[in-house]
C-alpha cells in the first residue's frame, strides 16, 4: 500500500502494532476465562494483564520470528519477556495459531467495515443534497451514449443514492457475517480448550462464536465480505464514469471542481481533466482484484491449510484502504461537482425536438394509426433532423399524413418538457421517503 491512496484511520487497523495488540487481548481474555473455569491459576491470568499498557516491540518480534519462523510463537516469546516465563506458561493453553490469527483478522475487518460504513454515510449525504438541489434540473437521458428522452440531474443523483444505499445494506450484512471468532484449538474440536473460553473471548471483543470451525474460520465468510467490497467499488466506478462522460468537452454538463492554481496538463495549459474520477476508476479495479482470490480461498484442504494466508495478508489491507480512500474522494467530487444547467438544456435541444419522437409515436397510435405506420411516419421525419438538420416539430407540422391524424395543437403539446418530469416527486419519495 502506498501513502498516496491511504488514510490514517484505516491504515492504523493494519499496522503490526495494532495486530499484536489484538493478539494480546485475545490471549489475555482467554486466560481470564480459563482461570474462571479453574483450568489455570488466577494469579497467572492476572499476571498476563501486567502487559496491558506495553507497546510491543515490532522489531523485536521480527527478530525472534527470524529464528522461530513462526509469527505467533515469536509474539508469545516476546510477551513472556514482559510478564516473565513463569507467569506466561499458561498463555495460549489449548489454543492453536489460527485461533489468534483468524479471530484477529475478523476483528480488523469489522473495524474496517465500521470506517467504510461511515464513509458511505458521508457519500449518501452528499448524493442526497445534490439530488435535492437538482431535482428539477432537466437534462437529456442517454442510451448507448445517444440522446434518448429528457430526465433530470436530480434523478441521476437519486439513482446513485439508491445504489449506494443498497451497498450500505450489503456492507452491514457483510460486517455481521464476518464478526465471528474461533478459540477452538487444533482442528476445531475443543479437545484441549473449553468452548466457554471461546464464548468469553468473543463477548469481550464484540464477536459471535463461530458455530463450527475446523482449524480455521470458514472462508466463505471472507469471500462474501470481499465480494461486497467489489460491488461497492463497481458502484464507485459507475458514478465516476458518468461524471467523466459529463465532463467531456463535447458534453460539458458537469465537471470536477478545478481549484485556483491547479494544472490540467504539463503540455496544454487549457486542459481541465477529470483526474479524480479517472483515479476512482482505477482504484475500483484494484478493489475488485481482491474478489477472485477471496473466492478461491474458500476451498482449503481438510481441516486447514495456509494457502489463504498470504492472500489475505495482501488483500485485506489493500482492499479496505483503497476503498476507504475511494469513498472519501468520491464524496468530495460529488460535494463540489460543478453543474451546468444551461448546457444541459442546450444539449437537450441540440437535435431540435428529436427526443420527443416517442410521444408523437404514441399519439399517432392513440389517434388510430397502426403502430407500423406511426413508426414509419415518425422515423421519416426524424431522419430529416439527423441527416439534414431540420426541425422535428416543423417537419411533423408539414407532413400531411401526420396532420391527417394530429392537429397543430396536438403536435405542439408533444414538445412539453414538463411531461417527462411529472413523476419526479414520486420517484424521489420512493428513494428518500416522504419527509
Amino acid at each position: 500500500m502506498i501513502p498516496r491512496y491511504a488514510r490514517p484511520d484505516m491504515v492504523a487497523i493494519w499496522e503490526p502494532a495494532t495486530k499484536f495488540r489484538i493478539w494480546y487481548e485475545i490471549e489475555a481474555h482467554a486466560c481470564d476465562a480459563m482461570a474462571d473455569l479453574g483450568v489455570i491459576p488466577r494469579a497467572n491470568a492476572d499476571a498476563v494483564w501486567k502487559a496491558k499498557d506495553v507497546e510491543f516491540d515490532v522489531a523485536r518480534i521480527d527478530e525472534i520470528e527470524a529464528v522461530t519462523k513462526h509469527d505467533v510463537i515469536a509474539f508469545l516469546t516476546h510477551l513472556a519477556e514482559h510478564i516473565g516465563s513463569e507467569d506466561a506458561r499458561f498463555v495460549h493453553q489449548g489454543m492453536t495459531s489460527s485461533d489468534v490469527l483468524d479471530t484477529t483478522l475478523n476483528i480488523q475487518l469489522v473495524r474496517a467495515a465500521d470506517i467504510l460504513l461511515a464513509d458511505l454515510d458521508g457519500l449518501l449525504a452528499a448524493l442526497k443534497r445534490r439530488a435535492m438541489e437538482h431535482k428539477d434540473t432537466v437534462r437529456i437521458g442517454r442510451s448507448h451514449g445517444i440522446h434518448a428522452e429528457p430526465t433530470t440531474m436530480g434523478l441521476t443523483f437519486a439513482r446513485f443514492y439508491a445504489e449506494m444505499d443498497r451497498n450500505r445494506n450489503r456492507l452491514e450484512t457483510a460486517r455481521y457475517e464476518i464478526a465471528t471468532g474461533a478459540i477452538s484449538g487444533a482442528v476445531g474440536t475443543f479437545a484441549n480448550i473449553d468452548p466457554r473460553v471461546e464464548e468469553h473471548v468473543c463477548e469481550k471483543l464484540g464477536l459471535r462464536p463461530e458455530p463450527i470451525s475446523t482449524q480455521v474460520i470458514p472462508r466463505d465468510r471472507h469471500a462474501m465480505f470481499f465480494a461486497t467490497l467489489g460491488v461497492i467499488a463497481s458502484s464507485i466506478e459507475n458514478i465516476a464514469t458518468e461524471i467523466r462522460h459529463m465532463q467531456r468537452t463535447e458534453v460539458l454538463e458537469a465537471e470536477e471542481f478545478f481549484s485556483a492554481g491547479q494544472k490540467g496538463s504539463s503540455a496544454m495549459p487549457h486542459k481541465r481533466n477529470p483526474v479524480l474520477t479517472e483515479n476512482l476508476t482505477g482504484l475500483a479495479r484494484l478493489v475488485r482484484s481482491s474478489v477472485t482470490p477471496a473466492l478461491e480461498n474458500v476451498a482449503l484442504w481438510h481441516e486447514r491449510d495456509i494457502s489463504h494466508s498470504s492472500v489475505e495478508r495482501g488483500i485485506a489491507p489493500d482492499a479496505t484502504i483503497h476503498l476507504d480512500f475511494a469513498l472519501a474522494r468520491l464524496t468530495g467530487v460529488v460535494d463540489k461537482l460543478v453543474i451546468y444547467p444551461e448546457t444541459m438544456l442546450a444539449n437537450l435541444h441540440k437535435f431540435r425536438g428529436l427526443v420527443m419522437s416517442q410521444r408523437v409515436l404514441l399519439a399517432l397510435t392513440q389517434a388510430g394509426t397502426s403502430r407500423e405506420d406511426a413508426y414509419r411516419l415518425v422515423q421519416r421525419n426524424a431522419m430529416k433532423v439527423w441527416e439534414e438538420g431540420k426541425d422535428f416539430r416543423e417537419e411533423l407540422l408539414a407532413d400531411e399524413e401526420v396532420r391527417a391524424a394530429l392537429s397543430e395543437d396536438e403536435i405542439n403539446e408533444k414538445f412539453d418538457l414538463g411531461y417527462h418530469t411529472k413523476h419526479v416527486d414520486t420517484i424521489f419519495a420512493r428513494v428518500f421517503g416522504t419527509d
